[in-house]
């Protein structure tokens, strides 16, 4: 059995779905915010919390290290979802509110950046137990 294989990287790999989300939210605001002015168009969006917390389980008896431990990558593909499908302030059917993204792409760019920093220590610690 290899490294790779085993529940050491389990974090990272969670870790590592989650930058992905990120990421991936940063690309639907974009999106959003270049479409913002296109009538008809829904706005974007990625949740991957709630995917996180049905894949860990709602069980207060069981640790956060064997939830982490039993995930499946599979189980942490978060899925794009159009928010507020029938819901417009304005009148061209439109729902992008482009200060409003603004918010979101700045709360998200600094989740992915802590994300990224919790990775590289991930591995530092690895790094550091395998000397």
């Amino acid at each position: 059995m290899s490294l790779i294989n085993t529940s050491a990287f389990d974090y990272i790999n969670v870790l590592g779905k989650a930058a992905d989300a990120a990421s991936k939210r940063n690309e639907l605001i974009a999106d959003n915010l270049a479409n913002a002015d296109t009538p008809n168009y829904k706005r974007k969006d990625i949740n991957f919390e709630a995917t996180l917390r049905k894949a860990m389980g709602a069980s207060i008896y069981e640790t956060t290290d064997y939830k982490i431990d039993r995930i499946r990558n599979r189980d942490l593909n978060a899925k794009v979802y159009i928010d507020q499908v029938g819901y417009s302030y304005r009148a061209d059917g439109n729902n992008v509110d482009p200060e409003t993204e603004a918010v979101y792409l700045a709360a998200n760019q600094a989740r992915y950046n802590g994300l990224t920093l919790s990775i590289d220590e991930e591995f530092k610690n690895l790094k550091a137990v395998m000397k």
